[in-house]
């Protein structure tokens, strides 16, 4: 089967489905998304399987359980759960675009923010080739996250520091909620961080054990 083939898209799910991913809205779009025009053709055939890959500058795409893990956690929040999707989105970490396709399939709106201008210029080309809809990226610094824009009703980061920025939990909307990994308490490895606004404050909880890329501050 060649890989622009939706059975090939159809069993990646499947395994992912098998090994625990419950988010049948994630594992849907991931199943309309192909993974292996996000990355170099080098890399295509192994574009389905569990597994992340170098994207350049040091960096790599999620393997895609983390993905539908990542946005299962969004879709278990109280906002996300009334409205039946994750409103307005904001993605830091753009990367070669592949989550901010998926994320469009699933939101009103995706902010995305890329601090690597090379990073920014190729998620703005496979979001083009791919006709995306509903998604804006920028180019700037991360880490302030993007308040002109502000709030999000989703805020989903593809790196980690070793705390969430304070810009981050500034932007999140009343009801909203932020998933991103952050250092872990003992100060050994990365956890998922999960945070919620309320009316009266925020309410934090930990996820599972991951490992990401390093939340970087400024442009290159």
């Amino acid at each position: 089967l060649g890989l622009d083939s939706a059975t090939v898209r159809q069993r990646m799910v499947e395994r992912l489905r098998a090994d625990g991913a419950r988010c049948e809205p994630a594992l849907q779009a991931m199943a309309s998304v192909s993974r292996h025009l996000f990355v170099d053709t080098a890399l295509a055939t192994q574009a389905y399987e569990d597994t992340s890959l170098p994207i350049g500058l040091g960096q790599t795409i999620s393997k895609p359980s983390v993905v539908a893990r990542m946005i299962e956690w969004l879709y278990l929040g109280e906002g996300a759960r009334q409205r039946g999707h994750l409103g307005r989105v904001m993605e830091i970490g753009t990367g070669c675009g592949y989550q901010a396709a998926v994320l469009a399939q699933l939101s009103s709106h995706v902010l995305s923010i890329e601090r690597l201008k090379p990073l920014h210029e190729l998620a703005a080309r496979h979001l083009r080739a791919q006709h995306v809809p509903r998604t804006q990226l920028f180019y700037g610094d991360g880490m302030l996250g993007y308040a002109p824009r502000a709030p999000y009703d989703s805020i989903i980061a593809a790196a980690g520091g070793d705390d969430i920025p304070q810009a981050w939990l500034d932007q999140l909307a009343v009801g909203g909620r932020l998933v991103a990994p952050a250092t872990a308490a003992d100060g050994q490895g990365q956890v998922l961080v999960v945070v919620d606004r309320f009316p009266d404050g925020l309410r934090r909880t930990l996820g599972e054990v991951v490992q990401f890329v390093p939340l970087k501050s400024g442009i290159k």
